[in-house]
């Protein structure tokens, strides 16, 4: 066991530089929704939204928390997806098996290595929020921070593994995991502060997963929720997704190309990153 530990380590520093050295992933997943947090705070104001579900909160400490938790799930469910898909139709991911190491060893690395650029992500950003625009934090409320973060990495990690699964070729893995995850934002308090949806909107937002880790990390920064400020009831909601993106991923995940898949267009896709 301390073997594979140690193996395990390797590969999430492994897996870390590999990230790191991709600079359209890293801008992606640090920079674009740094960007937007400036954007936004500039063209609408940092004066109080009063959000229904928040309380009276300034536009930054809206922002901040939502696109943290955004850039969180791209590093997990997007960068994951992509990733592991394209190491699956270039043939790594059969090499791989064949080797000693653990298979849970291997995913291990890449689901820790991608919570870890998720940890970062959203540290930036907040540490923008408190230092240019005010953003509040209350140690009282950090632990509740901490379990929405750690159950909504996993939860989106293993939602991606599962995406790898579905996707028949690394073209297709870019294509499903924005158009399911861009959507998601619009929808769940992320992008826009949303004033009386429609229903059927707000049954959606609240039963996908994007929302639940927005809401709950969101919650418990704000100075109107009382302390402790857990959100169980959307934790649960994660827990739930990531029962279902685990099983999902243990019936379709795939260490060989998928036979008959087309395979030309696959490496055009490296760059596709959000």
């Amino acid at each position: 066991m301390s073997r594979d530990l140690g193996i395990l380590w390797r590969s999430i520093r492994a897996e870390s530089r590999i990230f790191w050295r991709s600079p359209v992933g890293a801008f992606f997943t640090l920079g674009l929704p740094l960007i937007m947090l400036v954007l936004f705070v500039a063209l609408f104001g940092n004066d109080s939204i009063g959000h229904p579900e928040y309380g009276d909160i300034t536009t930054a400490q809206f922002y901040a928390p939502g696109l943290g938790v955004f850039a969180a799930a791209s590093a997990t469910y997007t960068n994951i997806a992509i990733n592991l898909s394209m190491r699956r139709d270039d043939g790594i991911l059969k090499r791989v098996r064949g080797t000693p190491i653990p298979p849970w060893v291997f995913l291990g690395g890449v689901i820790l290595s991608a919570v870890w650029v998720a940890l970062v992500a959203t540290i930036v950003m907040l540490g923008l929020g408190v230092a240019a625009y005010g953003v509040e934090l209350e140690l009282d409320k950090v632990p509740a921070m901490i379990v929405s973060f750690v159950v909504g990495t996993i939860c989106f990690a293993t939602l991606g593994v599962a995406l790898t699964g579905v996707a028949k070729t690394a073209a297709a893995a870019p294509a499903i995991a924005n158009a399911t995850i861009l959507p998601m934002g619009f929808i769940s308090d992320v992008f826009i502060p949303l004033d009386d949806p429609p229903s059927w909107l707000t049954w959606a937002g609240n039963v996908l997963p994007l929302k639940p880790f927005a809401v709950s990390f969101t919650d418990a920064m704000s100075p109107f929720t009382a302390t402790p400020g857990f959100q169980w009831g959307r934790i649960a909601i994660l827990l739930a997704w990531t029962a279902v993106g685990g099983f999902v991923a243990w019936k379709t995940f795939r260490w060989e190309p998928v036979p008959g898949a087309p395979k030309g267009r696959r490496r055009r896709n490296r760059s596709a990153v959000v």
